[in-house]
C-alpha cells in the first residue's frame, strides 16, 4: 500500500516532466503562387513542421502580427531576391518555446518569446513564417517577452519598433532635437513618437493624421499634431531636425527639415538625400527597449479591430491593405 501511494503521488510529475508534445504536421495560412492574399492565401492543415538548426529553436505560436511588407512579399515584390514558394507569411511572433537548439544558451523550453523571425527584412526569408501553430527562429532575433503585455500585445511590436528605433539611430537622432513623423497613427509612426519623445529625449515631436487619429497623437506625446487632410506639412514655417517618413513622401519631407536636418524613408522610392532604411531584425535591441515597455514609458498600439481570429486571416490582411489601420493589426489566437 505504501509503495502503491508512492507511485500515485509521483505520477504527476513524471507527467510535467516530460517535454511538449511536439505535432510533425500543423496548421498554416500559405500560398503557392504571387498574387493578392485575398486570391492566393488558402489554410492547410497538414503543413510540415520546420526543423530547427542548432542556433534556432522552435515557438508555437500564440500571437502573429501582419505588416505591408507581407502583403507586398505575397505580390511578388522580393521574387527577385529568392522569396520561396511555397510560402507562410508572417514575421513578428509572439509564443513560447517548445524546443531549443544545441547552441541555444538565452531561451529554454517553457520561456515566453517574441521577435520578428526574418533577420534581413528581404532576404533568406523563411518559407514557414508566423501564420502558422509553430515557426522557427534564431536565437539572436528573439528577446523574452515583457511580463507586463499580453502575447497578442508583444506581437505587435518587433518589426514595427525595432524599425522605429534603427531608423531614429541612422539619422544620429538624439536628446534635443526636434522631429516630425509622417504618418504617426501607422504600426512604425505610433513607436517613432514614443520612441523619440521617452527614450531618446527630443525636444519636439509633430506627427501627421488624418482628423480621427489626432487624439491618439496627441496621446502618444506630440507636441505639434498636424491634420494632413487640411494643412501640408511642408508649407509649416517650422522645420525639423528629423523628418521620419512612413507613408512614401520624402520629396516633400525634404522641404520640411533645417538645415543640416536630415530625412529618413521606409518607403520607396526615397528622393536622395533622403535615406531609405530597411530594418535588420535583433532581439538586442528588443532588450533594450524592456524597461520602457514594462514600466509603460513606450506602449504598443493595437488597432481597435484586432486581434483577429485565426481563421480571419485573408480579413485581416484585406484591412490592412486599406491603409486605414492604427496602430498593429494582429492575429490571435493561433490556431
Amino acid at each position: 500500500m505504501h509503495n502503491c501511494s508512492y507511485i500515485l503521488s509521483s505520477f504527476p510529475f513524471i507527467i510535467m516532466a516530460d517535454t511538449p508534445t511536439i505535432p510533425s504536421h500543423i496548421k498554416a495560412w500559405v500560398y503557392s503562387e504571387f498574387g493578392k492574399t485575398q486570391d492566393i492565401l488558402k489554410f492547410d492543415s497538414n503543413v510540415p513542421i520546420p526543423d530547427i538548426k542548432e542556433d534556432q529553436v522552435l515557438i508555437k505560436v500564440v500571437a502573429a502580427a501582419l505588416n505591408p511588407i507581407d502583403y507586398k512579399r505575397a505580390l511578388g515584390f522580393l521574387k527577385n531576391f529568392g522569396a520561396p514558394l511555397p510560402s507562410v507569411p508572417g514575421y513578428d511572433v509572439a509564443g513560447v518555446v517548445v524546443k531549443v537548439g544545441s547552441q541555444v544558451t538565452k531561451f529554454k523550453v517553457g520561456d515566453e518569446v517574441y521577435g520578428d523571425i526574418n533577420e534581413i527584412a528581404i532576404q533568406n526569408l523563411k518559407a514557414i513564417g508566423t501564420l502558422a501553430e509553430y515557426t522557427a527562429a534564431e536565437e539572436k532575433v528573439l528577446a523574452h517577452k515583457p511580463s507586463n503585455l499580453s502575447f497578442a500585445e508583444a506581437a505587435s511590436l518587433p518589426l514595427a519598433i525595432i524599425t522605429a528605433y534603427q531608423g531614429l539611430e541612422r539619422v544620429d537622432f538624439s536628446a534635443g532635437k526636434s522631429i516630425l513623423v509622417l504618418g504617426g497613427a501607422g504600426g512604425v509612426g505610433t513607436l517613432v513618437i514614443q520612441l523619440a519623445k521617452h527614450v531618446f529625449g527630443a525636444s519636439k515631436v509633430a506627427a501627421t493624421a488624418s482628423t480621427t487619429k489626432l487624439e491618439l497623437l496627441s496621446e502618444l506625446g506630440t507636441d505639434l499634431p498636424i491634420d494632413y487632410t487640411k494643412e501640408n506639412f511642408e508649407e509649416l514655417q517650422e522645420k525639423f531636425d528629423v523628418v521620419y517618413d512612413t507613408v512614401g513622401q520624402s520629396d516633400r519631407a525634404l522641404k520640411a527639415i533645417n538645415k543640416g536636418g536630415k530625412v529618413v524613408t521606409i518607403v520607396r522610392p526615397e528622393t536622395p538625400p533622403a535615406i531609405l532604411f530597411i530594418l535588420t531584425s535583433d532581439g538586442a535591441v528588443l532588450e533594450k527597449l524592456q524597461p520602457y515597455l514594462e514600466s509603460g514609458k513606450v506602449k504598443p498600439i493595437l488597432d481597435p479591430k484586432s486581434p483577429f481570429p485565426f481563421s480571419q486571416t485573408i480579413e485581416a490582411f484585406s484591412y490592412l491593405e486599406t491603409n486605414r489601420a492604427i496602430g498593429k493589426v494582429v492575429i490571435h489566437p493561433i490556431p
